[in-house]
């Protein structure tokens, strides 16, 4: 319509002009109800300006596609450019009870005190009136002062259309403030704060919020209940700024010390305020002290500081203040399966906080944590021992002794790797068990200590063993062992030891055997947690298994000089300084300094491998692009290969391509994981179909080709069709516009993590063929570290505290949560990594060897270090097993075609994903607006509503959606909202970690800081002040900012790029090969097929659809499963095609098989029926036809279970239970 057309020429004065003029729309039923029941309140129109905004009051917003539909068809039928609908929401007045806190988070101009006293008022609704309960008479005065009852029924009228009597009433609460002037003392010295907070210091504290604090600080676990003037002291933790609807912001905060744990609230002006009290807060090791009022939360539900007053000052570090310090010799790190809570890094700090000059490592069983102290101890002056607290064993394994094990030298690291390894992998039982010969034959460069109460030792002395046979047994060990008396005072309470006295004598004569065989005698605290007070962090532990001692912890903490002098007080100061620093120091003193893991990368040698991928690098780029290469490839290929060849990658790529050609060659397609579609080399030499140049087109004829201008398409497979200016032929498009920076770093020289997904049925063989590259003695599965993830932590603290009947706020079981967080549980395997050691190495230069999760029965074996730790040491390969090749080959084999002929821009597969036409279905049909079902990437309900949302028209904006649908808060509360908002387009918003250096970069960011914002953004850590302002001054977008300081975690363009070329090529055969499609899609998912349920048709297949949706979080993660192949059920039943029936004879063991205008289910469709027993079956039939029931449970070696199975599913219609009754009946 234009505007020579027009009815009407101004903005429509009532809803029925506004309905009449909307009729004709395209609108969803929803939407068209939404504006019959709406109400047409206001229309404005500045004729300055020529903008129109039409207030309109509705009982639910319109979807913002038709909003934004609605706008544009009235825009054309007013003349009218700037023309919006201002939609508000009909409220309800009864509502205002139920959403009293969204109300209160909007008003302007309320004091935090005030909105407490809202939030913890009573609101109930009668006719015309809202009746609003205070506690307190003051804080009536304090809403009077401010106008409240003014203010609030103009904000409903305004906000709502509501016209309310508002009364506001008082009931003394039991606990009740006296002064009106102690409540609002917050108030004007938050303003004040403004200008001086941060400045002002009093006694080594700095002001950051109100006045100086002046009084002691009570422990927090004393605060039972609301009280006023309270003063805390300890860590600040879980920071958070928020914003208010008000305009104001809120600074949430827990504060923890070494009792108990509190939230804190501060409220300030706006973010930006907020944000910088934060920071301060942040700075240093700080010890915050807050002043304020605790008041029951109602939102929280628990007690809450509300802060008014905070300071900071340097935390006072831990101290040895002994002249000559003592060394620790034995301490347990998170890696002691769930028994110690210290991680390496506190261990070490604390170490380093008390000036010893070395701290040993000697974990049950297992030295996990070395390559973790590696890392931390390059930054500290701290010596790290590594070693272990071993099991000991000589004829009986079952009995063992604890001993303790350091490495004194290389060859001692390397024999200490042995025994680990000989200990998991041919003597576990229930803890990795030591020979006693092997350890001799190992000794070399060890050093071996008596350990604790459970070493051989001191059991001998507990048992009474005469000298001669204590020297006997001490003659074996470097040194003897000796701790506090109350670190086994549990042998007093189970009867071993009379009392504390016999504990001192048994330590005495530790001490006099030391004596006699001139073995030094070392004082050690068996460290588990690292002050007295973390003791509660092991006891939740320790409960969580059951220990009936749990509480009964005995004080194993790192004690400094002082405290262990004091603890040995007994045996005279000469011999105390012995034992706790003299002997310890002279042990450590004759350890060196040693690397657990060595820094550099040990490939494997293959001969010539930087050759034959510059070779092979070369002749591909010629044999596509011409053998004189355009620039941007042979500047590309060149840099790309000098920091592959230079940093001695090469022989990486050379194995990779091996692996992904004999795959290719075997006939299955291989798909790239991670961002090694990021090197243009990668793609010559065949590791990836992934091409990272800019988009371009090239002619496979001539080798001519042509890059389109910076910036003008999303991707290759955007680009329209060209042909060649050379030759006329039809030109192929190409290239994604992704840096190499991203897979190798800013420098090249970043250990290439490359990750390939070869197809499930494929993953064996390829394992196999490394072995048969590089030995099997030569390669091992990556192993992994499990250790306990907050969630599981929070259930250990919950059963805690519940079972002991003991209240916890959120703060505290935080603070708990945290403390049992990271401990070690188990071990496992990567999915597909494999470690491959040089021929010419020992594996043990690198890392012990285990079974995953100490498995005996398990054939795989495993490094003992966690992958990530070893994996820029020794080669790691990802061989990962994954459906999508599996489907591809599949689809080929059914089909004849070859998939990798299918193009990019077919529009019929395209529409898919914004429409369901190709199908010839409707929207309505289908349920859902898009035709995505069963497609990778793209089927499930979370995806399909973001492919709703957006409507995505090109192939680079399925990349987008990939990168959404895989990021951490990359869609969610943010690109989402941003889309929604118009701030930002589905191709400006932030996708994948890409986006933002190449956006950065043509913004005209420093490459370096574009590459720096990325990694800082994809690792979560957000954006850093000096970032900011780089991207401020060359005019990035704030929400651009905004949206970085939000993402947790990105995916990588090029894992997007590759996911998104194996869906599209499925996406194709659904649209072009139907059957083909859906066989091998249900193939795939055979175990969450319902057969009864589909030979029903579309209404069998929508009662399963709609009984497992009515569990909604309830339903299991199989049940949730089977709503997708359902689903993908009734669009096959849609489209006229059938299932049929189970067929004894006919179905195949695991595949659905094309039967004309439909599918027949194999066998292992039957729930219960597994592919091992359908192939059984199979075989069986093969030889003969079943004569009986009995016959085929005998000869197809089934179970009378799975017969009964087979006879509910009317398989076994024509078959007789037995031969006799045939012969009878």
């Amino acid at each position: 319509m234009g505007c020579q057309d027009l009815t009407y020429c101004i903005a429509p004065s009532d809803k029925n002009v506004l309905m009449n003029i909307t009729r004709e729309l395209p609108l969803s039923a929803d939407s068209r109800q939404i504006l019959e029941r709406s109400r047409l309140d206001a229309v404005t129109v500045d004729s300055g300006s020529g903008h129109c905004k039409i207030v309109l009051f509705v009982p639910a917003l319109l979807p913002a596609a038709d909003c934004q539909q609605v706008e544009r068809f009235l825009r054309q039928a007013t003349c009218l450019e700037k023309l919006e609908i201002d939609q508000r929401l009909i409220f309800d007045p009864q509502a205002l009870c139920e959403k009293k806190e969204q109300l209160i988070g909007a008003l302007p101009r309320l004091s935090p005190l005030s909105r407490r006293a809202l939030l913890m008022a009573d609101w109930q609704w009668a006719d015309t009136s809202l009746l609003i309960t205070l506690r307190r008479a003051l804080e009536l005065d304090l809403l009077q002062r401010e106008d409240f009852e003014k203010s609030f029924p103009l904000f409903l009228f305004e906000q709502f259309g509501l016209n309310i009597e508002l009364r506001v009433e008082v009931v003394e609460a039991a606990v009740c403030f006296d002064e009106l002037d102690c409540l609002l003392q917050a108030l004007p010295q938050e303003t004040s704060a403004t200008a001086t907070a941060g400045s002002g210091e009093t006694s080594g504290e700095k002001i950051i919020m109100g006045s100086a604090i002046k009084g002691k600080p009570m422990e927090l676990g004393q605060i039972t209940e609301e009280q006023r003037n309270v003063i805390a002291q300890g860590k600040a933790c879980a920071m958070e700024v928020k914003d208010l609807k008000s305009g104001r912001s809120l600074l949430s905060f827990a504060l923890e010390d070494s009792t108990c744990a509190i939230s804190c609230k501060a409220y300030f002006e706006n973010s930006a305020e907020a944000n910088k009290k934060m920071e301060l807060m942040k700075a240093g090791n700080s010890l915050i002290k807050v002043k304020g009022t605790v008041m029951d939360d109602k939102y929280l539900r628990e007690l809450v500081l509300q802060a008014e007053h905070i300071s900071r000052s340097e935390a006072e570090p831990l101290r040895d203040k002994a002249e000559k310090k003592r060394v620790e010799l034995h301490a347990h790190t998170q890696m002691s399966s769930m028994d110690s809570v210290v991680s390496v890094a506190a261990l070490i700090r604390t170490a380093e906080q008390y000036g010893h000059s070395a701290v040993a490592i000697t974990d049950h069983g297992v030295v996990q944590a070395f390559p973790f102290a590696q890392e931390i101890v390059q930054k500290s002056k701290v010596k790290v021992i590594y070693g272990m607290e071993g099991y000991l064993f000589d004829q009986d394994i079952s009995q063992s002794n604890h001993i303790i094990i350091l490495a004194k030298n290389s060859q001692g690291l390397r024999n200490l790797y042995r025994l680990v390894s000989l200990s998991h992998i041919k003597f576990f039982h229930r803890t990795p068990r030591i020979p006693r010969s092997a350890l001799i034959e190992l000794r070399e460069g060890l050093v071996l200590g008596s350990a604790c109460e459970a070493g051989e030792f001191y059991r001998a002395i507990l048992n009474g063993a005469p000298n001669d046979e204590l020297l006997d047994i001490a003659a074996f060990y470097d040194f003897l062992e000796i701790q506090p008396c109350a670190n086994n005072e549990f042998l007093i309470r189970n009867g071993q030891v009379f009392d504390l006295e016999q504990l001192q004598e048994y330590n005495r004569k530790v001490c006099e055997i030391g004596r006699l065989s001139g073995k030094p005698v070392a004082a050690t605290c068996d460290v588990h947690f690292l002050r007295p007070e973390d003791e509660v962090f092991r006891r939740i532990l320790m409960s969580g298994q059951k220990y009936a001692d749990a509480d009964l912890q005995a004080p194993l903490y790192y004690r400094n000089t002082e405290e262990m002098l004091a603890e040995f007080a007994y045996l005279g100061e000469e011999l105390a300084t012995e034992v706790v620093i003299n002997a310890p120091r002279q042990i450590a003193d004759s350890i060196e300094r040693l690397q657990p893991i060595p820094d550099e990368l040990y490939s494997p040698d293959i001969p010539g491998a930087d050759d034959s991928i510059r070779n092979m690098s070369f002749a591909k780029a010629r044999e596509l692009y011409g053998e004189a290469l355009p620039d941007l490839v042979a500047d590309r290929l060149t840099n790309e290969l000098d920091s592959i060849i230079n940093n001695g990658f090469g022989v990486l790529y050379l194995i990779a391509h091996k692996l992904v050609k004999k795959s290719m060659d075997d006939g299955y397609l291989v798909g790239s994981r991670g961002s090694v579609g990021s090197s243009f080399v990668a793609t010559m030499t065949g590791i990836t179909e992934v091409n990272p140049l800019p988009p371009h087109w090239r002619c496979t004829a001539c080798r001519y080709s042509e890059f389109a201008d910076e910036g003008q398409y999303g991707g290759g497979f955007d680009l329209p069709d060209k042909d060649c200016p050379v030759c006329a032929t039809a030109m192929t498009k190409d290239g994604h516009n992704i840096p190499f920076a991203v897979f190798m770093g800013f420098e090249g020289d970043k250990v290439p993590d490359i990750d390939l997904n070869f197809s499930g049925d494929y993953q064996a063989t390829a394992h196999k063929y490394t072995e048969e590259l590089f030995g099997r003695d030569n390669v091992f599965r990556a192993g992994t570290i499990s250790t306990i993830a907050e969630k599981t932590a929070y259930g250990y603290v919950a059963n805690y505290l519940e079972e002991r009947k003991q209240p916890g706020t959120n703060a505290n079981i935080n603070r708990l949560v945290r403390g049992c967080a990271g401990v070690k549980k188990t071990t496992g395997q990567h999915p597909g990594g494999i470690m491959v050691v040089p021929r010419h190495m020992d594996v043990h230069h690198f890392t012990p060897i285990q079974h995953p999760a100490d498995d005996r029965t398990s054939g795989t074996v495993t490094t003992h270090f966690d992958y990530h730790s070893i994996s820029s040491r020794l080669v790691k390969l990802d061989i990962l097993g994954h459906d999508d090749p599996t489907v591809i080959k599949m689809l080929e084999r059914l089909t004849g075609l070859d998939a990798k002929q299918i193009p990019f821009d077919d529009q019929a597969t395209m529409s898919l994903f914004y429409s369901t036409e190709a199908l010839g279905l409707t929207a309505a049909q289908l349920k859902s607006p898009v035709a995505t079902l069963g497609i990778p990437e793209f089927g499930t309900r979370f995806v399909r509503q973001m492919l709703e949302e957006t409507r995505p028209k090109r192939f680079s904006e399925l990349v987008r959606i990939s990168g959404f649908s895989h990021g951490t808060d990359v869609w969610i509360n943010n690109a989402q909202d941003l889309i929604r908002d118009k701030l930002a387009t589905l191709s400006e918003a932030i996708s994948a970690r890409d986006d933002i250096m190449v956006t950065l970069m043509h913004k005209g960011v420093a490459p370096k800081m574009a590459f720096d914002i990325m990694e800082n953004v994809r690792k979560g850590k957000g954006v850093k002040p000096n970032q900011v302002q780089a991207m401020q001054e060359k005019g990035v977008p704030e929400w651009f900012i905004q949206s970085c300081q939000k993402i947790k975690y990105m995916f990588p363009k090029a894992h997007a790029v590759a996911y998104v070329m194996m869906a599209f090529r499925i996406a194709w055969f659904k649209v072009h090969r139907p059957l083909a499609f859906y066989a091998a899609y249900f193939t795939i998912r055979a175990e969450d097929f319902d057969p009864a349920a589909v030979i029903r048709g579309e209404a069998g297949i929508n009662a399963v659809i709609s009984e497992l949706d009515s569990k909604g979080n309830g339903a299991s993660h199989k049940e949730k499963a089977m709503i997708g192949v359902m689903e993908t059920a009734r669009e096959m039943v849609l489209r006229g095609f059938s299932f049929l029936p189970i067929d004894l004879y006919r179905s195949h063991a695991s595949e659905f098989l094309i039967v004309e205008k439909g599918l027949l289910p194999p066998l292992a469709a039957l729930p219960g029926l597994g592919t091992a027993a359908a192939q059984s079956i199979v075989d069986s039939r093969a030889d003969r036809p079943f004569s009986s029931q009995d016959d085929l449970r005998i000869r197809g070696h089934v179970s009378k279970t799975i017969i009964e199975l087979l006879r509910q599913q009317g398989c076994l219609d024509s078959l007789p239970e037995s031969d006799q009754m045939q012969l009878f009946g």
